[in-house]
């Protein structure tokens, strides 16, 4: 396990080893989908002929999706019980991230519907009981990979367990333990499998150019520039309207004070690497650190506003592309579900990609065949799903500073000015703290 203070070396060093893998993965993806794209437009059948790269690798995200759902579940009940007991600023916390969740998961459906992403697409629907024409050596490596759980009765139990766990009080904690060690193995697999996302990708990729042509390529890109301006409004407008009415402070001076913030998020595709730099900043920006060391923590975990977003957008896009578009009421069913699977989303790389497929197996399976066009665009959405997620922890923590009347506003006013600027010599002895501090419920959040 990542400690913060492992985190802020680096953050101080440029992140160059943690970015090194990351980037090799990144790059690796955006080739696989060039070639994908340029072989299904110049060789068609070879591209069909691809489609099991992409079915296989969907299938072992299909394999990961219960546990994911089921550790992260468990774990997060008991996190918010936990969050809960430090009382008012656990609560309204809470409250607020829940809300704000919903409202963007809400805001991915509008725009979805207003734009019809992948309509005319019609892909062939996914059939996991139809054999592919395929010969025998891919049916034998198909048939390796297990099958699926069932994700609608692991939820039920997850949070029955969850609850049950509560109840037990000191007698669940080592079982609690122990779920967080599973929790951290299944991560690991997760891991392991999406540097195979690269092969996935090019299969897919190439076997949707190839039966689809052109416009495949029109409505991946309509999705990913739809996912960009939904998040920028979502930032400038409905977090910078409530900035500016409950704190007074302008969100565009927020976001120039967390400008080095932002440039690591970039290049790293993940908000976490800046955790130990927000709580420092926010703390000089004049709230108070109670306040930040239970805001910042809780919302890495339960304030992924841009992950809301684009689990609904990606979920319409599917269903559009697979030419079976989801009516008001399974719209409405799947914001529910991923209201709370999307807490599973707070993992490492591939936990939104496993909750989207999560999402969709349980409402309508034969969506599942769409997400390979989802896999060879993930990464090129991940920018955006971090930088709104650390945008909206940012903003909460000055809102529920000033909710609870925690925060100096002339400290505010001075920093956002510059006449007051955050120096960074003191990340080395906040690094130190965070060694000795307890860890908080932010584990392995790398490139949500």
């Amino acid at each position: 396990m990542t400690s913060q203070r492992g985190e802020s070396a680096v953050a101080a060093t440029g992140g160059r080893r943690g970015l090194d893998k990351s980037h090799y993965l990144y790059i690796a993806v955006i080739l696989a989908v060039v070639l994908g794209a340029v072989v299904g437009l110049l060789f068609p059948e070879v591209g069909k002929s691809l489609k099991p790269l992409g079915d296989g690798f969907i299938k072992l995200i299909k394999m990961m999706i219960a546990p994911v759902i089921f550790c992260t579940i468990v774990l997060g009940i008991g996190s918010i019980a936990k969050a809960a007991t430090v009382g008012k600023v656990g609560g309204l916390a809470l409250g607020y991230f829940v809300a704000m969740s919903t409202f963007a998961l809400a805001i991915g459906l509008v725009v979805g519907n207003l734009i019809h992403p992948g309509e005319g697409l019609k892909l062939t629907p996914y059939d996991p009981n139809k054999k592919a024409a395929t010969d025998s050596t891919v049916d034998f490596l198909m048939g390796i990979i297990p099958s699926d759980i069932p994700v609608l009765p692991t939820l039920l139990a997850a949070i029955l367990v969850g609850f049950a766990l509560q109840k037990m009080g000191k007698q669940g904690t080592p079982i609690l333990t122990a779920i967080g060690h599973g929790q951290r193995l299944v991560f690991r697999i997760l891991i392991m499998i999406m540097w195979l996302a690269p092969v996935g990708a090019f299969g897919a990729i190439a076997a949707v150019v190839g039966a689809t042509g052109a416009q495949a390529i029109l409505s991946m890109f309509t999705l990913m520039l739809a996912f960009y301006i939904t998040c920028a409004v979502f930032i400038v407008v409905i977090l910078g309207s409530l900035l500016r009415a409950v704190a007074g402070v302008n969100i565009f001076k927020l976001m120039k004070y967390l400008a080095r913030e932002y440039l690591l998020i970039f290049s790293t595709s993940s908000s976490e690497a800046a955790l130990p730099r927000l709580i420092a900043k926010m703390e000089h920006l004049g709230v108070s650190k109670p306040v930040v060391g239970v805001t910042v923590p809780t919302g890495y975990s339960f304030n992924l506003d841009g992950t809301a977003i684009y689990l609904t957008m990606a979920s319409l896009f599917v269903a559009n592309a697979m030419g079976t578009p989801l009516d008001l009421g399974a719209q409405i069913s799947l914001l529910v579900f991923m209201i709370i699977a999307s807490k599973g989303a707070a993992g490492v790389t591939g936990a939104g990609l496993a909750t989207l497929a999560a999402g969709l197996q349980a409402h309508k399976p034969e969506l599942l065949g769409g997400v390979g066009m989802i896999v060879g665009i993930d990464r090129f959405m991940s920018e955006a799903r971090a930088l709104t997620n650390f945008t909206g922890n940012a903003v909460a923590t000055v809102l529920i500073g000033t909710w609870v009347k925690e925060i100096d506003n002339d400290q505010v006013e001075r920093v956002l000015s510059g006449s007051e600027p955050f120096d960074e010599t003191t990340m080395i002895a906040h690094g130190a703290e965070a060694e000795v501090a307890p860890e908080p419920e932010t584990r392995h959040k790398a490139a949500i």
